[in-house]
């Protein structure tokens, strides 16, 4: 199975890991219809909804660049309208929308826990909410949300609590989801990077977390296999990219190492006792 002629819609889709996985739907010839707020050059990230367009056409796909703000409904019930008019039908979203805040209770403002609600979990149960009718419809329909695994470990809570609530509440829209629309073959499953990922907004964490970080491309083709499996068989699973890739037969990881002779560090959310964590670093720096 291949994404030929699917046509899936990626929010957060103008850089990074949506984008990214746009770009390897687009090598089988897949429809994405690119959902971003950025239409015009941001002054210290690259990429604009445009731009990703230009980037997914000229990897073999066909692009639909939609400017939307996932905390808006009446944008979102816009954008299924015009994938509908343009490509018939929708077959998979990718929700890789998501805003970042590391502060604590006491530190965080209001404004950034409003954002990061609004984007996190408004925006992703929204754009479920809205996609579901047409997915209902598809022959194999696939939600991915790039999103942790359900972890409850007291330390994951005890730390950035406005983000940790904010980034599970995705997840469990993948863990509802697969529940209630299973008679309807919907797939829902969450996708997370067991390593940082070099994006933009890792590489403002310095140069050394850029360092040992991997590729977006690990991310897409974990993303891949996913989003090719039988839906009625890949449902209500948080899969982790490496794992994912290693069960698929992938044994080099170094093609993905930003520098393969330095040593990965282990992404938020992930539990591995002797895993090196990129906020020690950062707080230690």
């Amino acid at each position: 199975m291949n994404l030929k002629d699917k046509t899936i819609v990626v929010s957060g889709a103008s850089r990074g890991i949506g984008l990214a996985i746009a770009l390897r739907a687009a090598r089988d010839g897949a429809n994405l219809v690119i959902v971003a707020k950025t239409a015009d050059p941001h002054p210290s990230l690259p990429g604009t909804i445009y731009t990703a367009a230009a980037e997914i056409e000229a990897a073999g796909g066909q692009a639909l660049p939609i400017v939307c703000d996932v905390r808006d409904d009446a944008q979102i019930q816009s954008v299924v309208e015009k994938t509908i008019s343009t490509f018939e039908r929708i077959d998979a979203l990718v929700l890789s929308a998501s805003a970042l805040a590391l502060q604590g209770t006491l530190d965080i403002s209001v404004k950034k826990f409003d954002l990061m609600a609004d984007i996190n979990q408004r925006g992703t149960f929204l754009m479920g909410r809205a996609c579901l009718p047409s997915l209902m419809k598809a022959a194999n329909p696939h939600i991915l949300a790039i999103s942790p695994p359900l972890d409850f470990s007291d330390h994951w809570w005890g730390d950035h609590l406005p983000w940790t609530m904010m980034k599970y509440s995705m997840s469990l829209c993948i863990r509802g989801w697969a529940q209630e629309f299973k008679e309807a073959n919907v797939a829902a499953n969450a996708l997370w990077p067991r390593t940082t990922i070099s994006t933009a907004a890792t590489k403002l964490l310095g140069d050394e977390v850029f360092a040992k970080s991997r590729k977006p491309e690990i991310m897409a083709d974990a993303a891949y296999w996913i989003l090719t499996q039988r839906s009625r068989q890949c449902s209500g699973n948080y899969f982790l990219d490496e794992t994912v890739l290693r069960d698929s037969g992938v044994t080099d990881f170094d093609a993905y190492a930003n520098d393969p002779s330095k040593p990965v560090f282990l992404d938020l959310l992930v539990d591995e006792p002797d895993g090196l964590h990129f906020t020690s670093a950062v707080l230690e720096g």
